[in-house]
Parts: structure tokens; sequence; C-alpha cells
């Protein structure tokens, strides 16, 4: 009868060919690389970039809105445009926000898609116009 070996012994014992090195070395190749993709976060240069380009935007299109809002805030007419623009339908505010001129700056070169919007998003979630005595509350509405 032969002898049992125990498993620490078989693995001592255990030598694994040239191809089974290679196999193996490029099996975890592969799993590393399907995990680092799908779990791990990894991202190509491609995707990075576009990622990076929304994040531009977005930011661009969050401070034109800020100034926007501070804008329609400071315009001596401020209680009638808002009751206008709460008036108004959602698809009819940017065209609001543009006609009024709130959301355009001089220095650019061409305006940036989307602050109309998200200057009419903040408008209209306001209660009311703070009143220019209080600099402290404007801020605050206008951030959010």
């Amino acid at each position: 009868m032969a002898e049992s070996r125990s498993l620490f012994q078989r693995w001592e014992e255990y030598r694994p060919s040239k191809a089974m090195w290679l196999w193996s070395c490029a099996g975890s190749i592969v799993l590393t690389m399907i995990v680092g993709f799908t779990a791990g976060g990894w991202v190509t240069g491609g995707t990075a970039e576009s990622m990076a380009a929304g994040a531009r935007q977005e930011a661009r299109e969050a401070l034109v809105a800020s100034i926007c809002v501070s804008r329609f805030v400071a315009a001596p007419d401020a209680r009638q445009n808002l009751q206008a623009l709460k008036d108004a339908s959602s698809w009819q505010r940017d065209d609001l926000i543009d006609e009024g001129g709130w959301a355009t700056l001089d220095l650019l070169k061409e305006q940036v898609s989307g602050a109309a919007d998200l200057c009419a998003e903040r408008l209209v979630a306001m209660d009311q116009i703070p009143s220019a005595a209080e600099p402290e509350a404007a801020e605050a509405t206008v951030d959010g």
C-alpha cells in the first residue's frame, strides 16, 4: 500500500511546467483587469476625459447660474419677475431668464448652455426675494 502524503508534502513536491506558469500569469493579468475595471473603479483615458469635460461643463453652469440668481435678485423689479417666472411653464422659464439678460456674460464668446435652466430652477425654489439689507440671506438662498 502506498503511503498517503499530506497536502503540504504534495505542495512541496509539485513542479509546474513552463506552460503552466505562462497560463497562470496570463490568467492572473486578465482577472486583475476584469476586477479593476468592474469593481475597482478603473477607467480608460477616453472615459476619464469625458468625465472631466462633463465636470467642467457642470461647474461653468453652476457658476453662471449663481451669477444669474444674484443679478435677478438685485434687479429693482425682482418680486414681479419672480412671480412671472413661477407662473410660466417649465419650458418657458429659461427663455424668460435669457430675455432678461441675467444669464448673459459679456466676457464669454458663447453663452453657457444649461445655465439659464439651472438659474430658473434655483429661482423657482425661492420662497421670496431676500431684502437688500440681508446679504447673508441672499447668499444662503443662492447657494441652495
